[in-house]
């Protein structure tokens, strides 16, 4: 990045550094609670996966909504929240090794495209700030919802067509998130969208 586009940028205020918030310990309980859902789906039980899994991702939509209630917003949040998250997933997916295979395999295709643009989408942030990208947009809060019916469809055996919708809209999140990170300027949380992406980008510095 050149030293002009960091002159020009506009600077974003960070939120405090503090780490005891109800927010934050509720990514803790999701990071944890990941690896309990494994230990389920190892013990044979997928309704109690399944009904982990709903509980984690309550966490996943509640914590954000918490730290604008209660103005406990922290620095470290987002990145706690990013970890939580890929925890999750991976272990959602070994979850599913373990309990549904066959249908893993049947669905690999679609589940592939969408972890191979989270890591394109991660590497890239890597690349061009040196750290990965958080920014919650509105589309991953979509695609939350479309992964819960998701997983309760598969793992239930209702139908492949809710999760392949979900990776479908996973991966059309992951691309924004990459066009994101090549329209600002500056490593950034919450950003919305595209469109809030590009209008920080072109307003004039202070």
């Amino acid at each position: 990045m050149s030293p002009t586009a960091n002159s020009e940028a506009v600077p974003v205020v960070s939120p405090p550094d503090r780490w005891a918030t109800l927010p934050n310990a509720l990514c803790v309980i999701r990071f944890f609670g990941s690896w309990v859902m494994v230990g389920l789906a190892v013990a044979g039980y997928p309704h109690w996966v399944v009904g982990m899994f709903l509980f984690l991702a309550a966490t996943d939509w509640m914590d954000g909504k918490i730290a604008v209630l209660l103005n406990q917003r922290s620095s470290i949040g987002p990145k706690i929240d990013t970890i939580a998250d890929v925890t999750l997933y991976a272990c959602l997916l070994l979850s599913l090794v373990y309990l549904r295979s066959e249908v893993l395999l049947q669905e690999s295709v679609w589940i592939g495209l969408a972890v191979l643009s989270y890591a394109g989408s991660c590497a890239f942030g890597l690349k061009k700030f040196g750290r990965f990208p958080s920014y919650h947009t509105r589309a991953a809060k979509t695609c939350w919802f479309l992964m819960v019916v998701g997983v309760i469809a598969l793992f239930l055996e209702w139908s492949p067509w809710p999760i392949r919708i979900a990776m479908i809209g996973v991966t059309l999140t992951n691309v924004e998130a990459m066009m994101i990170t090549a329209t600002l300027t500056q490593p950034q949380s919450d950003v919305r969208s595209l469109w809030q992406a590009r209008r920080q980008a072109n307003r004039p510095a202070a």
